[in-house]
């Protein structure tokens, strides 16, 4: 056996290692998070995760400067040090077992609608359009609700409806208690709705499009 392969380091692998505790960061920020911890020198150590906290803000950098976001740095900090960290102020110290909190339950709808392609946020709107008094306001909500239906019913059904289908699913989903203002004729235009929902569709593709060329630029930079 050649002598230099003596030197190399046996293969490591993840299923062998100290659990990462917020992956996200990767085993390098954990190990160097660690060295701090042996640290002795208070205010060694303070310098140390003053840096810490810069580095790890170097990884979100849109988002490093905000103050938010210095708050939760500081807690993922003391959390990936096992608490053994403390943060500059009790403020940005977290409570111990944050992390494995677990979120609120989302409230899912347990009602199916009738017409599912106006969708859950729609009903909503029409059920507050309900309570609320008569005014001017109040006909220019119906009037965006209705045109806002007529846009969903295009994107799910078909490239045309006419306005009185609309408005009768309008007056069915508020049980009668809605209507379309008389001051408003018609509802938008087939093709202006058409148009707008080919746009939003080209927006949406050219912000995935800036989103993924950002993923592979920091894929590269840190890889």
């Amino acid at each position: 056996m050649h002598p230099a392969l003596n030197t190399l380091e046996k293969p490591q692998y993840n299923t062998h290692r100290t659990k990462l505790i917020i992956p996200e960061y990767g085993r390098h920020i954990h190990k160097m998070i660690d060295q701090i911890v042996a640290i002795k020198d208070p205010e060694l150590k303070r310098k140390k995760s003053l840096a810490m906290i810069q580095a790890m803000g170097n990884l979100n950098p849109h988002l490093r400067d905000i103050k938010q976001f210095q708050h939760k740095l500081w807690h993922q900090l003391v959390i990936m040090s096992n608490y053994q960290l403390k943060a500059p102020s009790a403020n940005l110290q977290p409570p111990r077992g944050l992390k494995d909190k677990k979120p609120a339950s989302l409230d899912y709808p347990k009602k199916t609608l009738k017409y599912r392609f106006y969708g859950n946020n729609i009903k909503r709107m029409i059920d507050i359009a309900r309570k609320w008094e008569d005014s001017q306001l109040k006909d220019f909500l119906i009037y965006a609700i209705a045109n806002h239906m007529k846009k969903n019913y295009l994107i799910w059904n078909r490239d045309s409806v006419e306005d009185n289908v609309i408005l009768d699913h309008l007056d069915l989903l508020s049980q009668g208690k809605l209507s379309l203002p008389k001051k408003y004729k018609e509802l938008y235009p087939t093709e202006i709705l058409l148009k707008a929902r080919g746009k939003e569709s080209r927006n949406n593709q050219y912000q995935s499009g800036k989103n993924r060329k950002k993923k592979r630029k920091y894929n590269r930079k840190h890889s």
